[in-house]
């Protein structure tokens, strides 16, 4: 059946294949593609609009969901400096419809085969008068969301270019709120609280991050991202001054050139692409945040066996800490070794040597990344690990690692790293965009997998280079050694928010848990708001193919939970999202082989909840349960371990304590 399903969708696409419309005819003509499923439609058109609108006849799009308006028309423009914005007095030259209907294989990721279904129309427009410039508008819809772009065609009319702005918009069809990450500034580690605001409260001057996630009346939930991210420079939104609810497109420009410069190209040139992801729930956004990744270009590597996904024991949260050994514990030799030995008892697959092993200038920069100081021998770091089982990743300054990005990626695969962690670049404009591809580019040339920190948002770049296993921009449990801003709402918004835009290495792992009122910022064996199984269940809900056991060896002897932390994976065959709301709630289930994990987390707020279990096949499952101990309200610490037999039929009643959790393991009974 499915090979008869894709010769009839080959025969509709030779069959709609190229149809020209007269330009005479444009202005009035609207043109639309819909989802396979039927759900989802964007249209554009060629219209003069009265006030709220911009003046003169301009190019508008719209989007609906189940015949429900998502996003009102919206004006589309380019404005290239030197001339008139792109975006009026236009006439549509030709269309162009096609359909694809694939699946691809993630074996990084939450989902190991991947549907990619989509219909796709390309109007060509060109201005009426001269310079008669072309510009083609790409507009796709998939089941799960919809998506456009530009694309300038090589053409004299233009050839080198820079881009002022991209005069794009987003208006939002009626009230809404929205979980929006107000940066304030461009050039930020993209790292903060996703606040909830009415969709009218986002000023004009506002500089939100993306994702944003928008909920709208009639039980629509709407994100907001990029991706194809290549070339270009990154996308915030902020408000349109007089019409409430729109929202338009804000580019970050490099710090060495102005601010209406932030892309300079040459024709033919396409954009990322504007993504808006649709559903009924906002847990379905989670399951199928891999639109980001179909929209990316596909994998570049002839080959990704090298790639080892995995937990990395790590020295830097807990403060290199260590009680009980013969030795000072600190970034030397000695705790390195001492934390390889504890992930190869734990048989996890990696040791992260974070910052502090390259020798420091006497202001205090990182300028030679190819020695080491003699406290820490990386390479006998290395070799103590590959006797062990463990890979050794090594941190990173972006500055420095440019300064000798050849030499330096040699010589780490010379000394037998894995893999580096990038950080501090703190931007996504066209020029640091393009050096995320230029690292994780070399790195594959030397087998070296990436982590960025100080990182701008996922947009799809891990297709083309699964080497890039994950990265922060996130604000992540480090937060926790120095504030309060971690809690347990918030660890309950980042995966409907920052989480449908890929991993994110948030670095969980703390054995020192607290209860409301307990908690207190430690730079030195740190503690976590929230309950023990609050954090155990992280290893679940969030996205990460590296994920870090951030606390220090000896804080898990001996400690109920650390069996479940051995024996989570960290890809997945399948996803499932059980329930939960931004800032409420969330449990999740990840399929690996015939196995089902589920994490469950909640907010400040005691909860009682109940998970159908359809998912599951046929027969017998073995629940292991790490719940809530009936005391952890007060002792965070406190786990209860049980087990019962379940079957696809049964439900799972699980309580969770204020900042609580669960996490189970879900084995079939053979």
């Amino acid at each position: 059946m499915k090979s008869l399903r894709k010769l009839i969708i080959l025969s509709s696409v030779i069959a709609l294949g190229l149809s020209c419309v007269p330009a005479k005819d444009a202005g009035s003509e609207s043109l639309a593609v819909t989802s396979p499923n039927g759900n989802l439609a964007i249209a554009l058109s060629l219209e003069a609009k009265p006030q709220p609108y911009l003046t003169g006849e301009r190019a508008y799009y719209r989007v609906t969901y189940k015949g429900s308006s998502v996003l009102a028309d919206s004006p589309l423009g380019l404005d290239i400096q030197g001339a008139d914005p792109l975006e009026k007095d236009l006439e549509v030259v030709s269309t162009d419809k096609r359909s694809h209907d694939s699946d691809w294989e993630n074996a990084f990721g939450t989902k190991r085969v991947v549907p990619d279904r989509y219909n796709e129309l390309t109007v060509s427009l060109r201005e009426k008068n001269a310079p008669n410039r072309l510009v083609d508008i790409v507009l796709r819809a998939y089941d799960e969301g919809v998506a456009f772009r530009y694309v300038l065609p090589k053409q004299e009319a233009i050839g080198d270019f820079t881009l002022a702005a991209e005069n794009t918009n987003f208006y939002f069809a009626g009230e809404a709120s929205a979980y929006a990450l107000n940066m304030g500034r461009f050039n930020t580690h993209n790292e903060g609280e996703y606040a909830k605001v009415a969709l009218r409260d986002i000023k004009p001057a506002s500089i939100v991050n993306l994702p944003l996630l928008v909920e709208m009346p009639g039980g629509i939930w709407a994100a907001l991202l990029e991706a194809d991210l290549t070339d270009y420079a990154g996308m915030y939104v902020g408000g349109v001054p007089g019409i409430p609810n729109a929202l338009t497109c804000r580019l970050s420009s490099p710090p060495k050139r102005k601010a209406d410069e932030p892309v300079v190209g040459t024709t033919p040139k396409a954009t990322p692409w504007r993504v808006l992801m649709v559903a009924s729930t906002p847990g379905r956004l989670i399951e199928t945040n891999y639109l980001v990744l179909n929209l990316s270009a596909p994998c570049v590597l002839a080959s990704t066996s090298w790639i080892k996904p995995g937990k990395a024991a790590w020295d830097w949260w807990s403060g290199s800490y260590a009680t009980n050994v013969a030795f000072k514990p600190g970034m030397n030799t000695a705790t390195m070794k001492h934390y390889i030995d504890f992930a190869a008892a734990r048989k996890f697959e990696y040791m992260l040597v974070d910052a502090g092993w390259a020798p420091i200038s006497p202001d205090g920069r990182i300028e030679d990344i190819l020695r080491y100081v003699p406290e820490v021998d990386i390479p006998g770091i290395i070799a103590h690990g590959k006797a062990k089982g463990v890979a050794v990743l090594l941190w990173v300054e972006w500055q420095a690692l440019d300064r000798h990005l050849d030499e330096a990626m040699a010589l780490y695969e010379k000394w037998g790293a894995a893999g580096i962690k990038v950080d501090y670049m703190n931007r996504d404009d066209q020029e640091m965009v393009n050096y995320y591809e230029k690292v994780v580019r070399k790195a594959a040339e030397h087998h070296l997998t990436v982590d960025f920190h100080g990182a701008y948002k996922p947009t799809g770049l891990r297709r083309a280079y699964p080497n890039l296993l994950t990265r922060e921009g996130v604000m992540g449990m480090e937060y926790s050694k120095w504030s309060e801003r971690v809690t347990p709402e918030y660890d309950v918004t980042i995966p409907f928010t920052r989480m449908l835009t890929g991993p994110m290495d948030f670095t969980p792992g703390a054995m020192r848990n607290a209860a409301r009122g307990e908690f207190k910022a430690l730079d030195v064996a740190p503690m976590s708001q929230g309950t023990r199984a609050h954090q155990l269940a992280m290893y679940v809900v969030y996205e990460s193919p590296l994920v870090m056991v951030s606390d220090y060896p000896e804080a898990y002897e001996g400690q109920p939970g650390l069996e479940f932390i051995e024996r989570v994976p960290v890809v997945w065959d399948d996803t499932r999202v059980l329930g939960g709301e931004p800032g409420k709630f969330v449990a999740i289930a990840r399929q690996s082989g015939d196995s089902w994990y589920l994490g469950a987390m909640t907010n400040g707020d005691a909860r009682d909840i109940e998970l159908t279990l359809d998912f599951l096949g046929t027969g017998e499952y073995e629940a292991q349960i790490f719940a809530d101990g009936p005391d952890a309200d007060k002792a965070a610490t406190s786990l209860e371990i049980s087990k019962r037999r379940v079957t696809a039929t049964d439900k799972l009643a699980v309580h969770l304590a204020p900042g609580g959790g669960a996490a189970v393991i879900l084995a079939p009974i053979k």
